[in-house]
């Protein structure tokens, strides 16, 4: 059998946060009453006519610039003609042969090397409105018992980024869509939570013999809602169509929901192309001509992407924490507390990914300044006082004079008579350990831990511990 090769490209949509719909004035926000937000204009009644938004287009400019990508000097918006239950115009306004946004490329770092995933275009337009299944299992169309349909979403400016099939892997995937979605978020465009359906994900996967050029049939994987389920649906729909090929068939065009909780594909519907859009340009808007001088003042005030960003920090703390760190919004964070303290960047890292992560802390609240003094005096502070503090940080009047007070416990003088009546009281440990049981010594330093209420320094108690059971 050949080795295969995955491709992989991706479509994402983007709702932009604007406050307003892209082609009419009804304000946007989630979450409220079904069908609240409408106008004749998104509902469309007879007679009514879009109105563009003009920071949408901006908006989307500043993206097609931080992906790379050239700015059209004329874009046109077309009709995407098409019949669904969510379109009450039985048409979507978009954009086809003539996008704001063009041939651009998104540097993902990788360990060994950087990834350029090739951006094809990326595309401003109204989202549909938003069918609610009802019944069935999951909420999904294919086995909902019926359906409604809320028009609040319909007519939200999105963006549609389509990239070329340079993704191997769903890891690959995946590091790209993390980095592509924090970028979004630091533009300030869009909030792109993919839980509230503000990012939203389609791959297209199909396989080849390792070392070919084809593009083979593909299919579509729709409805995904987590990073973690993407990269799990594509792994997934590599594996069937290589069962496919091997069993002597042929992968037919298709779209796929994935649904994780069972790990199968259901049949979607299936996948059109260009040609039955019967797209054409929209009569009732004239074409998208950005100044220059626009463009160049949306480039000035870009910021300095995530990709750099982790090739910045990577000497420091090494590659991986750098993914971690820009990935998840957190290298702020990172930095704030290095400018607070000269801390060795890489105890920083791992505190911030794991224990103010873990806790939940907002990275942003973080009092930087009291907390490195904290960070600072670690080794000192008993565990549970240095948990607190981590929880605490993100709050109003958080000060880090009320925990580095409490000191943990590092007196051999003071340690010594309670590491004597426990080992006194645990002779049978005291003997296997004496026989090479060395991981015992966890078990004494859990009961010196417990009889001071946390308050030993775990280091200083380890110590002590060795060199009494060494005299024994």
């Amino acid at each position: 059998m050949p080795e295969w090769e995955p491709v992989v490209g991706l479509e994402i949509h983007v709702h932009l946060k604007t406050r307003t719909k892209m082609f009419c004035r009804c304000e946007l926000a989630y979450g409220a009453p079904e069908n609240t937000r409408t106008c004749p204009v998104c509902l469309a009644h007879p007679g009514s006519l879009p109105v563009p938004n003009e920071r949408a287009v901006e908006w989307t400019i500043k993206l097609g610039l931080a992906l790379g990508c050239e700015i059209a000097p004329h874009a046109v918006f077309h009709r995407k003609n098409y019949f669904y239950r969510d379109l009450p115009k039985g048409y979507q306004i978009s954009q086809y042969d003539e996008p704001l946004c063009l041939d651009g490329r998104f540097t993902v770092p990788q360990a060994g090397g950087d990834l350029e995933v090739g951006i094809v275009r990326a595309h401003l337009e109204e989202d549909a409105a938003k069918s609610v299944h009802v019944g069935g299992a999951g909420g999904r169309s294919v086995r909902a018992e019926y359906s409604k349909v809320d028009h609040n979403r319909g007519g939200t400016p999105l963006v549609e980024i389509v990239t070329r099939p340079d993704l191997r892997s769903s890891e690959d995937a995946k590091r790209f869509l993390q980095l592509l979605r924090q970028t979004v978020v630091e533009l300030g465009i869009s909030d792109a939570e993919m839980e509230r359906g503000s990012l939203r994900v389609d791959a297209n996967v199909s396989v080849r013999p390792a070392g070919s050029s084809e593009l083979r049939t593909r299919w579509e994987l729709k409805n995904m809602n987590s990073f973690n389920f993407i990269a799990r649906g594509i792994d997934f729909a590599i594996d069937e169509q290589i069962k496919v090929y091997e069993a002597g068939g042929e992968p037919v065009q298709d779209t796929y929901d994935f649904d994780p909780s069972l790990g199968a594909l259901t049949r979607h519907r299936s996948k059109e192309e260009a040609d039955d859009y019967r797209y054409f340009p929209e009569p009732d808007l004239v074409p998208v001509e950005p100044p220059r001088e626009l463009v160049e003042r949306l480039r000035a005030e870009l910021p300095e992407l995530p990709g750099a960003r982790v090739r910045r920090l990577e000497p420091a703390v090494g590659f991986d924490l750098a993914g971690d760190l820009v990935a998840s919004g957190r290298d702020g964070l990172h930095e704030r507390l290095l400018s607070a303290d000269a801390l060795e960047p890489r105890l920083v890292a791992n505190a911030v990914m794991n224990e103010i992560a873990g806790a939940g802390v907002d990275p942003d609240a973080v009092n930087a300044e009291e907390l490195a003094k904290v960070l600072r005096e670690r080794e000192r502070l008993p565990r549970d006082v240095y948990v607190d503090a981590i929880a605490a940080s993100a709050s109003p009047g958080f000060a880090a004079a009320r925990y580095l007070e409490q000191t943990a416990i590092t007196d051999a003088a003071e340690l010594g008579p309670l590491v004597d009546r426990i080992l006194a009281a645990n002779e049978a440990q005291v003997a296997a350990y004496r026989a090479g049981k060395e991981g015992l010594l966890g078990f004494f330093v859990g009961q010196v831990m417990r009889e001071t209420q946390g308050k030993a320094d775990p280091r200083a108690t380890s110590e002590l511990l060795r060199d009494k059971l060494r005299q024994l």
